[in-house]
């Protein structure tokens, strides 16, 4: 039995009956109260998607990815093409599970990796703070969820370790559950969860574009799609573009780029993260994240703005009123380090003006210059060979440094006093 799903991005999103199941199921439903872009509605206000809605979106674009390049797979049986199908669409639809309350933002106040107590294959020295990824391996391994997933699935021998085997990319203990013939496809699959080109970005990308308004992450996913393909070399099976679709790709490049700057490191969303870490900080535990599964089912944004409204604490009160600090300066990404903001920060504390500093900071492009275990291919067909992608575009090159925007927010009752102390120029 087929279920067929509107989706404003894709059209008609189709799942089976083993993901209807998954789907329904509370710990995905959790996801329907979990906000995709945090505090991006405070800028966008369309920008009230969930990670509910971007899961079936990506699970449905993997398997777009997984059907073109099967075509080009003809040793599989169908069997087998049916099996690495659903473990891979099943992955994607999950890899989003262990999200809290208003997605990245609230990270800062995840436990200890060491209170999850993952198994011990998963294990990584367990020192620091858990992720979001912790959680979701954590969720998928020892929940509720976990017997629905190994019952459902068991006729096709995708156990729960498989799953979270391929969103970790650590072997698990009773693998390796994706070789068929001595090949292994595991490295294909785990490049569609998650890579350069993964299912993740191409509907994250196209999905918050539309619901901001901003038209720059739109790029031509049914010619990428098009024209992917595989590679296979020493035993394994990595994922490959058609030379034809360098164009694309970098387009692809271009529009995450441009949707980091206009977009995810906009200065009011910002703010809110920022003012959000000051009230964790300032009231010391009034709000936690607990580390076991039954009482994180429970943890989503309605429980955390629900706090925030209740609680006394100024930073709360703000962010919940909507009332955000006034941004006084920032650094452009193409300044890098030049402008040293230290003099100002000095005249505000000596004017007692208060304020607060930010540095938002990533990396655009997670696969050059690392020593990734897989690599994506480009398929020169007209020459009969395959090249590593990093050697074949340029323009990939670009995107190895690290971009940074600084900013300082003041008080905005003393926003004019900031201005003069500082000398900066009142904003045209």
């Amino acid at each position: 039995m087929t279920t067929r799903i509107r989706d404003p991005i894709h059209g008609s999103i189709l799942l089976d009956a083993r993901e209807r199941q998954v789907i329904d199921a509370p710990f995905f439903q959790r996801l329907r109260w979990i906000r995709q872009m945090g505090f991006a509605d405070a800028a966008f206000p369309g920008a009230t998607h969930t990670r509910y809605v971007h899961a079936l979106g990506a699970c449905h674009v993997s398997g777009l990815l997984f059907d073109a390049i099967q075509r080009r797979l003809p040793r599989l049986k169908e069997s087998e093409r049916s099996r690495l199908r659903a473990a891979l669409r099943l992955a994607v639809l999950l890899h989003d599970l262990g999200h809290p309350p208003f997605s990245h933002s609230s990270e800062s106040i995840l436990p200890p990796r060491r209170e999850l107590a993952l198994p011990a294959w998963l294990a990584r020295g367990d020192e620091g703070r858990a992720t979001h990824e912790d959680y979701t391996l954590k969720i998928i391994l020892d929940s509720e969820l976990t017997e629905l997933l190994a019952r459902v699935y068991a006729e096709i021998a995708v156990p729960p370790e498989a799953i979270a085997s391929l969103l970790s990319g650590v072997p698990a203990p009773g693998g390796p559950y994706f070789v068929v013939g001595n090949v292994d496809y595991a490295p294909l699959l785990r490049q569609i969860v998650s890579s350069e080109v993964d299912a993740d970005r191409m509907d994250y990308l196209l999905r918050d574009s539309f619901f901001t308004g901003a038209k720059y992450g739109t790029y031509d996913l049914a010619w990428l799609v098009e024209n992917v393909g595989a590679h296979e070399h020493d035993g394994k099976v990595e994922l490959a573009l058609g030379s034809r679709a360098i164009i694309a790709f970098e387009d692809f490049l271009l529009s995450r780029y441009h949707m980091f700057l206009t977009v995810y490191y906009h200065r009011t969303p910002i703010c809110f993260d920022r003012m959000l870490r000051e009230y964790f900080r300032e009231t010391g535990g009034e709000f936690t994240i607990p580390a076991d599964t039954k009482s994180y089912l429970g943890c989503d944004d309605v429980q955390l703005l629900a706090a925030l409204r209740a609680s006394d604490n100024r930073w709360a009160q703000r962010i919940a009123r909507r009332q955000p600090f006034r941004l006084l300066v920032e650094t452009g990404p193409y300044e890098q380090d030049d402008w040293d903001l230290s003099p100002i920060e000095e005249a505000l504390t000596k004017a007692g003006i208060e304020f607060f500093s930010t540095k938002s900071e990533g990396t655009v492009s997670k696969y050059f210059g690392t020593e990734a275990e897989e690599t994506i291919w480009v398929h020169v067909k007209n020459q009969g060979r395959f090249v590593p992608l990093d050697e074949y575009t340029p323009l990939y090159r670009r995107y190895q440094k690290r971009v940074r925007i600084r900013r300082i927010y003041v008080d905005p009752e003393r926003i004019e006093d900031a201005r003069r102390v500082s000398g900066l120029p009142r904003p045209e």
